[in-house]
């Protein structure tokens, strides 16, 4: 992974088989990000979204944010892939490798955002009220 930096804006490069929600995970903790958001482009494979994709994909969206859960900075990403056929998928990343390049963008948003869980929903929503 590579990066550079300007103000509250970082430009990471994730390598060729480098698993994505974890480098950035990392970078998060790394570079003291507990909330913020994300986007970025790139070649992916081994793709995770409940079920498996193999093979190279385009990864032509990705856009996420970062919330703090339990402590640690959470990336919760959705993601919009095509084949060389142009045939699409898409829905909420788990994890996935570099299978050429990663190109992202990730801007820190300095608030005391959270997720806590939501017993209505199920799930860990943003929380923003002490």
């Amino acid at each position: 992974m590579q990066y550079k930096q300007d103000g509250e804006t970082f430009i990471i490069y994730v390598e060729q088989d480098e698993s994505i929600m974890e480098t950035l995970t990392q970078f998060c903790k790394d570079h003291n990000v507990d909330n913020g958001q994300l986007s970025g482009i790139g070649a992916i494979k081994e793709i995770d979204f409940g079920d498996r994709y193999d093979g190279l994909w385009e990864l032509t969206s990705f856009q996420g944010n970062i919330l703090l859960k339990d402590g640690e900075p959470f990336i919760h990403a959705h993601i919009t892939l095509s084949d060389h056929n142009l045939n699409m998928k898409g829905g909420h990343l788990f994890e996935a490798k570099v299978g050429a390049v990663g190109e992202f963008v990730l801007r820190k948003i300095n608030t005391d955002g959270k997720r806590e869980h939501d017993p209505n929903i199920g799930l860990f929503c943003m929380a923003f009220n002490d």
